[in-house]
């Protein structure tokens, strides 16, 4: 075994491989960036070299300084971990040169199957079944519609070198598949510096399940059952679990042994993972071949006890493999949740900004359940706009879907961030929903679910009257340390509902009179300047993020967040007659909906533009987001310029009215 480990990344993943190298006792060494200084993966190595500026083609996509960083400490191995150089063949090419290890497959297999072109060709022969679809480069945007017509629509256009959702748009007609080659062919020579994209059949009610694979060098490969990646916005893996509800034994048999054919057929090495589009007859088809360590990986190590970077460290080492294909066990059930800086409510829009409180829950382990978090920030951090805007990975495991479910809802609960957009509520809400908790995933799930984006959570009266005894026992709380026993009834306002509570107390035991004469006891052991309140509401268990406000508190839970305002009834009794403040009227402005940059105007000043015609093309974290008008109008004033970098609602152009 290697002694020294240079990980070619950064954020949770870098920290993820570091726990694991420093376990086995290898030297671990950091590499960072300009924005990257303080990151948390530069202070946990044991060793840290700054290789260049912010933008990832200065720092972490630069094969030379990677290797100079390489030299300078004296690594023996590298770890590509994912995105950035981890699927480029031309990176361990260089490493061998140099003389040093590349933990992962070799560069022949990642030239071949990295190329979703060519691996499709690969696969067909090597009897893996595959989408339909035009298996060849595209041109231009003729040709794209031309192929979309011959194949049948809808389809999908992706990048050949793509990943992460990056250059991949859905068209269902002319117009999409024109517009959305040029954007899938943008993004990816942005993302990947190869703009080369191809056409398939998208499948409908598809379900994304993928298969583990983990090989040595001796030429044992092996398949660690499956993952479902389903739940997905803009093509990008949002919530994931292992098993898959859906698969049967025998499918998971026949999609492993493929999986495991494609692998030996180009003599694949370390981890790597076929992805596959499974309808809802169980049809399977190849989709691409990742051939890296997958985001998702910890739902695998959670149900199969398999720590994956120790085997690929160990494989990069010559060792084989220490187990068989028998020795793969399943056990229980795993949920991942990734955590984004993101606004769910703006259409799942990027988010920057710096951490103002960060504080995960605790990670647990027992019979019972499992709390695993992965995560490359820390309190007072930055999410910037030059890399992904994935904060952590939250993940839970129990013996059944059921209880890891509902461990994920606690977790989320406990789950503090502050000081950027985030996704946390959105997640909530997912593991609430009937059809999440029955299993009936598709990619178009949040699509279907959600089609009017997410707009928070609506909680049924027992859930608001749950939350609205702990606003009054927290208030009692309060006011009894300035004014002992107050036997005053306490009116809670939510919206506009109102309860009124008699309370009594008695330690952490609180004994409440609802309106209607129901009888509530609240074990709680919140005090105040705590930021989350565990208690038990007649039994019922609830996890609350709690914040004080003028006149009660900000309640957060299960998806919900909501003001519970905490008063005397005479003061409850005046609160219709408040007036109501009026937002101004922002319609006649174009808002940037997120932090970005201006890549393209498509207008001009006194230019009348119709409903549905592109505006603005805004790149926000290697995506572009094409900003189309809603309106009949004219362009008044444009108020910013090509290049221009915005902050999230900074004015764009102005509308005047058309006559």
């Amino acid at each position: 075994m290697f002694k020294s480990l240079l990980i070619a990344n950064r954020g949770e993943i870098a920290c993820r491989v570091i726990k694991t190298a420093k376990l086995m006792g290898v030297r671990t060494i950091a590499v960072y960036s300009d924005a990257d200084r303080e990151a948390l993966h530069v202070k946990m190595a044991d060793e840290a070299v700054h290789i260049g500026g912010s933008a990832a083609r200065d720092s972490y996509l630069s094969i030379d300084r990677i290797i100079a960083a390489c030299r300078q400490s004296g690594a023996e191995a590298v770890h590509p971990g994912y995105g950035f150089l981890s699927e480029n063949p031309a990176f361990p090419r260089a490493l061998a040169e140099a003389g040093i290890i590349f933990v992962g497959p070799p560069p022949a297999a990642m030239e071949a199957l990295g190329d979703k072109i060519a691996s499709k060709k690969i696969a067909a022969a090597a009897h893996v079944s595959t989408v339909p679809g035009h298996i060849g480069v595209i041109a231009d945007a003729d040709e794209a519609v031309r192929v979309a017509r011959s194949i049948g629509y809808p389809v999908m256009i992706k990048a050949s070198a793509g990943g992460g959702g990056k250059g991949m748009r859905i068209a269902h007609d002319d117009a999409e598949a024109a517009e959305g080659f040029e954007r899938s062919r943008s993004e990816a020579a942005s993302s990947f510096g190869d703009d080369r994209v191809f056409i398939e059949k998208f499948v409908t009610e598809p379900r994304h399940i993928e298969i583990q694979l983990i090989g040595d060098q001796q030429g044992t490969v092996l398949y660690l059952n499956e993952r479902e990646c389903s739940v997905q916005r803009r093509n990008q893996k949002v919530i994931e679990e292992a098993p898959s509800p859906f698969l049967t034994p025998e499918t998971r048999r026949a999609m492993g042994e493929q999986a495991v054919a494609l692998a030996k057929a180009v003599g694949y090495f370390s981890a790597g993972t076929v992805e596959f589009i499974v309808d809802r007859d169980r049809n399977f088809y190849f989709l691409e071949m990742n051939t890296r360590l997958q985001v998702e990986h910890p739902v695998t190590e959670l149900t199969t006890g398999l720590d994956l970077v120790e085997l690929m460290l160990r494989v990069a080492a010559g060792e084989p493999l220490p187990l068989a294909q028998a020795d793969v066990k399943l056990n229980g059930w795993a949920m991942e949740s990734r955590i984004y800086a993101e606004d769910p409510e703006r259409n799942f829009l990027p988010s920057v900004g710096r951490l103002t409180r960060y504080h995960p829950p605790a990670e647990t382990a027992d019979l019972e359940h499992v709390v695993r978090v992965d995560t490359g920030v820390e309190d007072g951090g930055e999410i910037s706009t030059f890399y992904d805007p994935m904060i952590a990975k939250l993940c839970t495991w129990a013996p059944t879907r059921a209880a890891a479910i509902d461990a994920m809802g606690d977790a989320l609960d406990e789950f503090e961030l502050e000081g950027v957009g985030n996704n946390i509520a959105f997640l909530s809400a997912v593991m609430g929903q009937d059809r999440f908790r029955s299993g009936r995933l598709s990619t178009a799930y949040i699509a279907e679910e959600f089609p009017e984006g997410f707009t928070g959570v609506a909680l049924s009266h027992e859930a608001l009257t749950h939350l609205a005894a702990l606003a009054c026992c927290s208030a009692f709380t309060l006011d009894h340390r300035i004014y002992g026993d107050t036997p005053e009834p306490r009116s809670v306002l939510i919206g506009d509902t109102r309860w009124d509570f008699s309370v009594r107390a008695d330690g952490i035991e609180f004994w409440l009179t609802a309106p209607d004469g129901r009888k509530l006891l609240v074990e709680s052991g919140w005090k105040p300047g705590m930021r989350l309140l565990i208690a038990r509401v007649d039994g019922a268990l609830h996890h609350v993020k709690i914040d004080r406000m003028t006149s009660g508190f900000r309640l957060r839970w299960r998806g919900a967040d909501i003001v519970a305002r905490v008063m005397l009834p005479h003061v409850a009794d005046l609160m219709p007659l408040m007036p109501v403040k009026v937002p101004p009227d922002l319609s006649r402005f174009l808002l940037c909906p997120m932090p970005g940059n201006i890549v393209r105007i498509d207008v001009s000043e006194g230019e009348v533009v119709e409903i549905g015609q592109t505006l603005v093309v805004v790149e926000a974290m290697k995506m572009e987001n094409v900003l189309k008008a809603e309106k009949r109008a004219r362009i008044g004033k444009l108020k910013v310029n090509a290049g221009s970098i915005l902050a999230v609602d900074e004015i764009i152009l102005e509308f005047e009215a058309v006559e």
